[in-house]
């Protein structure tokens, strides 16, 4: 018997203090070194793009992003890791570049951990391209630190 595929509803919500609990949930199943609770209220006092993707009452995914002068910086994107795999993440990098292009933003920046290949080709059939890297950029374990890929997309 093979399995019926059933649509998922999804919809996103401004990021707001009163839902990130089920976000910092997320961000710590997702990641070594993940944000903590005070960079998302820092973000979010700082009037950066922040929304959660619902379906229901379950978070699937986020992104934070910071608006420049003409550009974009894309600082934060999971998708649940329950959910990865679902094309999630290709609908949060559409709801980014919408609501970039919207701001008069011309192109959108990220950086990315230089072991994470995965992220790496996500963004790549996006039509992100590498344009270079960031040394020492994150936290690693045992108090090392990890080079970022720098990207970009042309808007």
């Amino acid at each position: 018997m093979s399995a019926v595929f059933q649509p998922v509803e999804a919809q996103f919500a401004p990021l707001t203090p009163q839902r990130l609990s089920a976000v910092m949930v997320i961000e710590r199943e997702a990641y070594e070194h993940p944000w903590t609770r005070g960079n998302f209220l820092d973000s979010l006092n700082s009037g950066y793009q922040a929304q959660i993707l619902c379906a229901g009452d379950t978070v699937l995914g986020y992104f934070v992003a910071m608006k420049g002068v003409d550009e974009v910086h894309l600082l934060n994107l999971t998708v649940a890791p329950r959910q990865q795999g679902e094309g999630w993440g290709r609908l949060l990098l559409d709801a980014l570049a919408l609501w970039a292009r919207a701001q008069g933003a011309q192109w959108l920046w990220l950086e990315v951990r230089v072991s994470n290949a995965r992220a790496q080709r996500i963004y790549q059939r996006h039509g992100y391209r590498r344009v270079g890297e960031r040394r020492n950029y994150y936290p690693a374990a045992q108090g090392k630190r990890e080079d970022a890929v720098v990207m970009s997309l042309k808007l």
